[in-house]
């Protein structure tokens, strides 16, 4: 593109992915978009350029709804991944309207604020129960321990998985959002694809078995879920189950590690916090999130389908490009943060970028923010000398910046 720098962002250089923030802040103040010609993307960097383009619908998640795979020029489908495309197809996150207003109404039918508000003793149980396991033994995995299994245990909960089929989960998880890394292999691929298979099946028999015996539960409701007599198709109901779970967890996972890790490495902060949670002050740690979830962003990056050609601040975008929103830089963009390199969780102004913007905006939020408001306050109030046994190692993607362990002692 001859209007735009041409820069390339190794998004898998492991010394990026450990700390992507000096890089992505030359980037913002020097070149705030350019294009990466071995990605074929266009990225934005600056807080102000993100959140237009995520409310912008002539940009969009998907575009095989706009333009055909020949018009795009794109390759016959990939065979090994199949039902994972199909999946894609099914979901409210990759598709725009009409489709994405009627999976989004009937979801929400049946994924109410009710339903979550009514998980918050239960969610202080499954945090409780973890945290007794653990607290005599002086060590843990944050993450194994703590961080994997407790929003897992909701979203099963919340959904009506039996407790014993729950272990299941976490691995069909894990092996589906590779394919939302850039740069995945054919045996991921195949491993994705066959996860998505597996977990179909599971939720088909759960939604049937629910609709000749209903329980209080999501998948209860989804199936019962109607409007202007309109219900969910069976696939619609199983992608929509499978997408709530893969990204009802990943973020609320990479946003417990880094939350910790951030708390270990500003001590005052940690402290304000531990102060906090031992007198019960629930309301400093609806702000804490927040904050924790604005400085390290558990999912740094989205991106958008250019539906129709537009031009941004003289930038050409042209209908079937794909731009790269960075959200983590945003995040920490000065125009829009004061001090934004600096972790306050006192801080009153701040409205991130991580959970998205526009008609895409996370439905699962509301649900995140009560998992880990409670997960941070119950860690600190019953484990406040709890440490993080530095070095951690990342998972090795960007896209999904998580880590592959985190061992902590107390």
């Amino acid at each position: 593109m001859d209007s735009l720098p041409e820069i390339h962002l190794n998004l898998n250089d492991p010394d990026f992915v450990y700390d992507p923030y000096p890089r992505l802040a030359e980037l913002r103040e020097a070149t705030p978009a350019f294009y990466d010609p071995v990605w074929n993307k266009v990225f934005f960097t600056r807080y102000e350029d993100i959140s237009a383009l995520l409310r912008d619908k002539r940009l969009g998640r998907s575009i095989l709804h706009v333009l055909s795979r020949d018009e795009l020029g794109w390759p016959p489908p990939n065979p090994l991944t199949r039902d994972f495309d199909h999946f894609q197809e099914n979901h409210i996150l990759d598709n725009e309207p009409p489709k994405h207003t009627r999976l989004k109404g009937l979801f929400l039918k049946a994924f109410t604020p009710a339903r979550v508000e009514g998980l918050r003793g239960k969610i202080q149980s499954i945090v409780n129960a973890l945290l007794d396991r653990a607290e005599d033994r002086g060590r843990m995995d944050l993450l194994h321990d703590y961080a994997e299994p407790l929003p897992v245990a909701v979203i099963a909960e919340l959904l009506g998985v039996p407790e014993e089929d729950r272990h299941l989960l976490r691995p069909w998880s894990a092996k589906i959002v590779k394919l939302y890394e850039l740069g995945y292999t054919d045996e991921q691929a195949r491993e994705a694809n066959q996860a998505v298979v597996e977990f179909s099946r599971y939720i088909q028999a759960l939604a049937e078995d629910r609709r000749k015996r209903p329980r209080d539960d999501l998948i209860s409701a989804l199936v019962q879920a109607e409007e202007a007599g309109d219900k969910l198709t069976e696939d619609e109901l199983v992608a929509n189950c499978i997408l709530l779970l893969n990204a009802g967890h990943e973020a609320t996972v990479n946003a417990t590690t880094a939350g910790m890790l951030a708390l270990q490495r500003h001590p005052e902060q940690k402290k304000l916090a531990v102060e906090a949670a031992k007198a019960g002050h629930g309301e400093f740690f609806k702000g804490a999130v927040e904050e924790l979830l604005r400085y390290d962003t558990p999912l740094p990056m989205f991106e958008r389908w250019v539906l129709y050609d537009l031009e941004w601040k003289g930038i050409p975008l042209r209908r079937g490009q794909e731009v790269a929103l960075l959200y983590a830089s945003g995040n920490r963009d000065p125009r829009k943060f004061s001090h934004p390199d600096t972790l306050d969780l006192t801080r009153a102004d701040n409205p991130h970028l991580t959970f998205g913007l526009g008609i895409h905006y996370c439905i699962g939020a509301p649900l995140a923010r009560l998992e880990l408001q409670t997960s941070f306050q119950t860690l600190l109030k019953r484990l406040p000398n709890i440490e993080v046994v530095e070095p951690v190692e990342y998972t090795g993607g960007f896209v999904i910046r998580g880590h592959k362990a985190m061992p902590v002692e107390f």
